[in-house]
């Protein structure tokens, strides 16, 4: 049986993911509060921010922003965006 969650990215109840994405507090946040879809959405543009940005992962610095602009983006707040960059929509919305 799926779990769902009430996802504060999307505004609905929808799947949500199967474990924790990230060990710790923020990972079980992100598990109670955001969905699959969501955090797919969120994969993609953490893709886009590293390419854009250049950043490396073993740098501490850039860790760092990619953290805060995860949960900038989970929580609908203003985040950065590549050049160009549109923001998903859901099809069945």
């Amino acid at each position: 049986m799926t779990r769902l969650v009430n996802c504060r990215k999307l505004g609905k109840q929808l799947p949500g993911l199967p474990s924790p994405p990230l060990p710790g507090p923020m990972g079980e946040d992100i598990y109670e509060h955001v969905s699959a879809e969501a955090w797919r959405q969120w994969q993609a543009l953490q893709t886009m921010l590293i390419n854009e940005h250049h950043l490396s992962m073993i740098e501490p610095e850039s860790r760092a922003f990619l953290a805060q602009q995860m949960e900038k983006f989970l929580a609908n707040q203003d985040h950065e965006k590549p050049e160009g960059y549109v923001t998903p929509t859901n099809p069945t919305d």
